[in-house]
C-alpha cells in the first residue's frame, strides 16, 4: 500500500555571505520556520535527511542535538547541486512506503568560507585537470548554442534581467541591487565568454527545510503528485546534446508520467539557473519549447512572473544565490509559498500546480550527476 504524501511545512534562512555563522545556525533558522509552519512539535519528526555537498562531517547529528530532538534516524546525502532535492526525494519515498509518517528534510551549505572564486571540477576529471571552472563549462554550452541555434547575447541577458527583477521582491535573496537592463547585463564584467558577471550565480550561504508528511491534514498542506530522481548516463563531447540536457529531460518525463500531467499544466516553476544558459536549456529539456528555441522563449515574456508559465519567481539561483545543498529545498519552499498564495509581491496569478527541477553538476563521462523533478499541487 502506498501512502499519499504532502509537504506540511517549509522554511528558509536568509541567503547571503555569513562567514561568522556556524553551519548549524544556518540550518536551525530554516528548521525552526518549517516546524512552526507545519504546526508540529520536534518530537513528531521520525527521521531527518540532510542534503549538503561540503558540510562538515556529522553536521546533521549536531543540528539534531542542538535542537534538543529525540533520537531518530539521521543521514546526509551528497548529490552535487541536487543534494537537497535528493534528500527530499528520499523522504517522499520513505513516507509513501509507510516507513515514516513525518520526515524533516534540511539542505544547508556555507560556501563563503570554502571558495573565493569559481568552483572547479575534480582534478581527476578532464575539465578539472585543465583548470576549467563551472562558468567555463556553461559558457561552452552557450557558445555552442549561439553557433548552432542562433542564440543571441540579448536572449541570454533576458534571463538575468527577469530573475534579478524577480529577486528584488524576495527579501531573503542574496542579490537585491539595482534592477539590471539587457545593456547592463551585457556590460558587466566578463567571466567566461559569452557569460558576464550578472549571468552567473553568486557564492552564497544559506539553508532550507521541508517537512514531508503522510497525507494532507488541511488546505495548507501541498500534495506531492510525483518525484523523479535520475542519475547521469555515459556521455562524451561527441554527443549531439549539450551537457546535462538528457538528465533533465528523463527526470521531467518520469515526473510528468507519474503525475499523469503535461508540462503545459505547470502554473509556476523553479528551475536550476546557476547560469543564464542553464535556464534556457532546461526549458527545452522540460519540453516547454523545441530544442534551439529556448532563447526565444526566454526573451518573449512567456516565463515572466506575469507570463503564461512563470519561471523562477523567487529570483532563482541568479538572485537568491546557490548554496549547493540548500538550493533544492529553497526551490521547494518557493513553490509551496506560491501554491498557497503566500508569496507576497512575488505571487503569480495561476498557482494550482507547480514544478521544481534541480540538476546536479556532472562528472567526466556522464551527462549530469543527477536531476530531481517534482510536481506539487493544492
Amino acid at each position: 500500500m502506498t501512502m499519499e504524501v504532502a509537504i506540511w511545512g517549509v522554511g528558509t534562512s536568509d541567503f547571503g555571505v555569513f562567514p561568522d555563522r556556524r553551519v548549524e545556525s544556518l540550518a536551525w533558522a530554516a528548521i525552526a520556520e518549517a516546524i512552526a509552519d507545519a504546526e508540529i512539535r520536534p518530537d513528531d519528526i521520525e527521521a531527518i535527511i540532510f542534503g549538503s555537498v561540503f558540510g562538515p562531517p556529522g553536521v546533521a547529528t549536531r543540528v539534531q542535538r542542538g535542537l534538543g530532538m529525540r533520537a531518530v534516524p539521521v543521514w546526509t546525502i551528497e548529490n552535487a547541486c541536487a543534494s537537497g532535492t535528493t534528500a527530499y526525494h528520499e523522504a517522499v519515498q520513505a513516507v509513501r512506503q509507510g516507513r515514516f509518517e513525518c520526515v524533516l528534510v534540511v539542505g544547508v551549505e556555507q560556501m563563503s568560507t570554502l571558495f573565493t572564486g569559481a568552483i572547479v571540477p575534480e582534478a581527476t576529471d578532464p575539465e578539472g585537470a585543465t583548470g576549467l571552472p563551472l562558468p567555463g563549462l556553461y559558457a561552452l554550452t552557450a557558445a555552442r548554442y549561439m553557433d548552432e541555434h542562433g542564440l543571441t547575447p540579448e536572449q541570454l541577458a533576458a534571463v538575468a534581467v527577469k530573475n534579478k527583477t524577480n529577486g528584488m521582491d524576495n527579501p531573503r535573496a542574496h542579490l537585491r541591487g539595482e534592477v539590471p537592463t539587457i545593456e547592463s547585463v551585457l556590460a558587466s564584467r566578463p567571466i567566461a565568454d559569452p557569460l558576464t558577471l550578472l549571468q552567473c550565480c553568486p557564492t552564497t550561504d544559506g539553508s532550507g527545510a521541508v517537512v514531508v508528511g503522510s497525507g494532507r491534514r488541511n488546505s495548507r498542506d501541498v500534495l506531492v503528485e510525483s518525484s523523479a530522481l535520475v542519475s547521469g548516463r555515459p556521455w562524451d563531447q561527441r554527443s549531439d546534446e549539450v551537457w546535462g540536457f538528457a538528465c533533465v529531460r528523463r527526470a521531467a518525463e518520469q515526473a510528468l508520467a507519474q503525475a499523469g500531467r503535461k508540462i503545459t499544466e505547470m502554473d509556476v516553476l523553479e528551475v536550476h539557473d546557476a547560469f543564464t544558459i542553464g535556464e534556457i536549456t532546461t526549458l527545452e529539456a522540460l519540453g516547454m519549447t523545441e530544442v534551439g528555441r529556448g532563447g526565444e522563449l526566454a526573451a518573449s515574456g512567456y516565463t515572466q512572473r506575469d507570463g503564461r508559465q512563470p519561471v523562477n519567481p523567487s529570483g532563482g539561483l541568479l538572485s537568491r544565490g546557490h548554496p549547493l545543498g540548500a538550493t533544492g529545498t529553497a526551490q521547494l519552499a518557493e513553490i509551496v509559498w506560491q501554491l498557497r498564495g503566500d508569496a507576497g509581491p512575488r505571487q503569480v496569478d495561476r498557482h494550482r500546480v507547480g514544478m521544481v527541477e534541480t540538476m546536479g553538476g556532472g562528472a567526466a563521462g556522464m551527462d549530469g550527476n543527477a536531476c530531481v523533478v517534482t510536481i506539487l499541487s493544492t
